[in-house]
């Protein structure tokens, strides 16, 4: 992918007493745990362009938060190549990969990790403190992260007057003063109660929106993986079992693992028009196209009442893309309709 921000190649994460040895001939979990190693990361291949949020999900001891730390070399990889615009992070010293972190990487955790003695302003411009930068500028720049997340009325408050979800806000507006091109997410809103953790959905499809950063978002929630992610890496055993889009998973699960994480799933609240979209060929529908964007949930009502049997579909500039069957579409929405002789029944 020519335009990633990320690449990962044969990503391995091996504990034992001989880890590289352990690798050898690609074996299995089983082999590695009978010779006494354990693969946290299995093999794992990737690119992540600029301005994608890829959402890693799993269960517990899948190994998601350690293919995380290997991507920013909190931990040191096995085998295999990480590389962050271009640079191998595996090759840098430890004074280039400090100054990777602080200029190129936020990070936002389960645990906010907030200074309880100071104010969310200066919890904000910490990071900036750290990078020697002088404080009017500093403070200037936390000042615009605490706005854009919400909390402008807020700066002068300690992390213990503040509610869960605010605390969380600082801890993002912390990530971002820095500028980073790259933004890691460890389950960030794992501690929160649903609302204010759907809030927080909210916000962070705002942040994104204006901001156009890269992501890689951990999380075990798989509604939250398909309400956040342009892709979604699903993982096992430590290695990743899929990596495609929320619609394609949904609709295309490549291995049984992957189909019972999808099947409670309400494919009509995750499946696009534009992905059940099929070519024009010189076709074209009468009526007013739908966007490319919607979901079937949210074109039930047009799918019902129109008695078409295409409905055209258009991207977010207006251009025609391709037809959508709408037979396809309510077999989806309502489940495929009964035979007629079952139906007589």
């Amino acid at each position: 992918m020519s335009d990633a921000l990320i690449s990962a190649r044969d990503v391995w994460k091996v504990y034992g007493p001989n880890p590289i040895g352990a690798i050898s001939g690609d074996p299995t979990p089983e082999a590695l745990q009978a010779s006494g190693h354990i693969a946290a990361v299995r093999d794992v291949s990737f690119d992540i362009p600029r301005g994608e949020m890829l959402v890693v999900m799993g269960l517990s001891g899948s190994g998601k938060s350690t293919l995380v730390r290997c991507l920013s070399r909190l931990v040191e990889i096995t085998a295999g190549s990480v590389t962050v615009d271009g640079a191998d992070i595996g090759a840098l010293s430890d004074r280039e990969l400090i100054a990777l972190r602080r200029e190129k990487m936020g990070m936002v955790f389960q645990n906010f990790a907030l200074l309880p003695n100071r104010t969310v302003l200066e919890n904000v411009a910490f990071p900036l403190e750290m990078r020697g930068q002088d404080m009017t500028s500093r403070r200037a720049r936390a000042a615009e992260m605490v706005r854009l997340v919400g909390l402008d009325e807020r700066e002068d408050y300690f992390p213990r007057e503040l509610s869960g979800g605010q605390q969380q806000r600082v801890g993002i507006a912390r990530s971002l003063a820095i500028e980073p091109d790259i933004w890691f997410l460890d389950e960030p809103f794992s501690a929160l109660d649903p609302l204010i953790r759907r809030d927080m959905q909210d916000e962070f499809l705002r942040l994104q929106a204006m901001l156009g950063k890269p992501i890689v978002f951990i999380t075990h929630d798989f509604d939250e993986a398909l309400r956040l992610a342009d892709r979604i890496a699903i993982m096992k055993d430590g290695a990743v079992e899929q990596i495609d889009t929320p619609d394609r998973i949904v609709l295309h699960p490549a291995t049984s693992y992957i189909g019972r994480f999808t099947e409670d799933i309400d494919k009509a609240r995750v499946v696009r028009a534009g992905s059940l979209a099929r070519p024009l060929n010189g076709t074209v529908p009468q009526g007013s196209p739908v966007p490319a964007d919607a979901t079937l949930r949210d074109l039930a009502r047009r799918l019902a009442e129109d008695p078409s049997e295409y409905l055209s579909v258009a991207d977010g500039s207006g251009a025609l893309i391709g037809v959508l069957a709408r037979a396809a579409a309510l077999d989806l929405l309502f489940g495929p309709a009964p035979a007629l002789a079952e139906a007589a029944e």
